[in-house]
């Protein structure tokens, strides 16, 4: 199935377009929201500001997709492979990417308010904010997510969901060049989480839950742990 094939159907009505072969399409600058493009083959295409919101991705194959600017709010990915995709600046506002594959994915200034992660496999996924908005992970499902060794500074994660995240050697401490501007954990569930080595200077963990977290070698350097459950289930003055 062709790209002009896909768009002329589109504006005359249909919306399912399953198991659709698109290997290095261009779909770039178009409306396929609420289209249905689950189980399809996705690899190296281009979709830079496509509106994709509300459209079902379920066990779609985007591998080394280019999704720079990409509307996908309120999208299902659910367990969608996003391998090396370039999702730098995308909106995935309420996206479900439950047990999607995230791996080496770039996620650079991608607006992530309320998205569901949890289970999905981010080994090196680039979490760098953009140069003029941090990371906005708030409230974020990421339960079970490997986020080691990610790059979170500065990122918004207030009442987002860890438990059980492996955020091993994960770099969450302050950016001096945004005076000052500290990664924000407030009200987040760090329950059995692995943060060995994490760096964790002059993050914001008031009233945190690091119940059984794992903090051996974590860096906690002028870390506000005001009101935090500890390890040990001790609460932090």
């Amino acid at each position: 199935m062709d790209v002009d094939k896909i768009l002329s159907r589109y504006l005359a009505g249909e919306r399912s377009f399953q198991q659709a072969n698109l290997l290095e399409a261009e779909l770039t600058n178009v409306n396929l929201s609420g289209a249905d493009f689950s189980y399809a083959d996705l690899r190296q295409t281009r979709l830079g500001k496509t509106n994709f919101s509300q459209a079902c991705l379920r066990e779609t194959d985007l591998s080394e997709a280019i999704l720079w600017g990409t509307d996908l709010s309120e999208a299902d990915l659910y367990r969608a492979i996003l391998r090396e995709a370039d999702l730098t600046g995308a909106k995935l506002i309420q996206a479900r990417l439950d047990e999607a594959n995230l791996i080496k994915t770039s996620l650079c200034g991608a607006n992530l308010h309320g998205a569901k992660l949890s289970r999905a496999l981010l080994i090196q996924a680039d979490f760098r904010p953009s140069s003029d908005h941090r990371t906005d992970l708030g409230y974020a499902v990421l339960s079970g997510a490997d986020l080691s060794y990610a790059d979170l500074r500065a990122a918004s994660l207030h009442h987002a969901n860890l438990d059980n995240a492996k955020l091993c050697r994960a770099n969450l401490g302050r950016i001096i060049q945004w005076g000052d501007l500290a990664t924000d954990l407030t009200g987040a569930s760090l329950q059995r989480a692995d943060l060995s080595y994490a760096n964790l200077t002059n993050t914001i963990l008031r009233k945190a839950n690091l119940q059984g977290a794992d903090l051996t070698g974590t860096i906690l350097t002028d870390a506000d742990l005001e009101g935090a459950i500890m390890p040990d289930g001790r609460v932090s003055g």
